[in-house]
């Protein structure tokens, strides 16, 4: 695969998380940015959202943040990245960091990591993009929904090539090689 100008990343919004998952966003950052791709993300100032943004900005990154007014409002706007869509709902904010992008990589999160997820997941299924998607699986956490999606697909509820929809690999470094 021809390296990537673009990679929008989904993670969780919360510090009080394990060491590793923290290490794993600021790793990805500052990778990001040595390997000259632009970071796409939700535009949070915290959690793992704003470490991923602060190693990349401080390794020189160019770092698009989408966030909606709302959340915007409740200061949790990341200001200093190098471009900060504002906009109306989740539902727009998804679209447009989709939009801007030529690959995703999920790393660990919570709820509303799971929902950008399975919707890129979905619109990939359905056709709507051809874009890579990474599952990276730090320190074994996407285990659980690895073993849900083959639950789905030996139920019937999938095509064996459910699977094809994304890469699972195990750490930032994994991910890097795949995208150069």
């Amino acid at each position: 695969m021809p390296q990537i100008g673009s990679l929008c990343v989904y993670c969780g919004s919360s510090g009080a998380v394990a060491e590793v998952y923290r290490r794993a966003a600021s790793e990805l950052g500052a990778r990001l940015a040595e390997a000259g791709i632009e970071l796409v993300f939700g535009g949070g100032r915290v959690g793992l959202m704003g470490l991923l943004a602060d190693a990349a900005l401080a390794k020189g990154g160019r770092v698009i943040g989408i966030i909606p007014g709302r959340l915007r409002d409740a200061e949790l706007a990341h200001q200093g990245v190098s471009e900060l869509a504002i906009v109306d709902t989740m539902h727009e904010r998804k679209a447009r960091m989709a939009e801007r992008a030529a690959a995703f990589a999920i790393l660990p999160g919570g709820v509303g990591t799971l929902d950008e997820t399975f919707e890129i997941l979905s619109w990939k299924q359905l056709g709507l993009h051809r874009k890579p998607i990474f599952l990276v699986d730090v320190e074994g956490y996407w285990a659980p929904l690895r073993h849900l999606l083959d639950r789905i697909v030996a139920s019937g509820f999938a095509q064996p090539k459910t699977h094809d929809l994304l890469q699972v690999v195990p750490t930032v470094p994994a991910l890097l090689e795949r995208l150069l």
